[in-house]
């Protein structure tokens, strides 16, 4: 895990979050979630700043969201890294209004 998963993992495991299980590098498909609350049909994904620069990421990232929620019928929540460090509360709030 990157530093910032690592971050929100601390926040988030062990159902700190309205005693939701979170898991984490979760396979759901074709592809591996950040986590993953199949409560709440949540997939939360932290994104480095390739996913913003690089155009092949970009590409797959759309890709992705379009499979995880048209085929898979799940929600996304994206942030970035630069959000979880600097607004890690902001992040966790986000999250416990996503999964009320």
């Amino acid at each position: 895990m990157t530093e910032t998963e690592v971050m929100i993992w601390n926040r988030v495991r062990r159902k700190q979050i309205n005693g939701l299980q979170f898991y984490r590098q979760k396979p759901l498909g074709k592809y591996i979630v950040d986590f993953y609350c199949p409560a709440k049909n949540l997939v939360i994904e932290i994104d480095g700043g390739q996913h913003f620069w690089d155009d092949n990421i970009k590409k797959d990232d759309g890709e992705r969201d379009e499979y995880i929620v048209n085929v898979l019928g799940l929600k996304i929540l994206r942030f970035t890294n630069i959000e979880v460090f600097q607004n890690i509360e902001g992040v966790i709030n986000s999250i416990f209004r996503a999964v009320k």
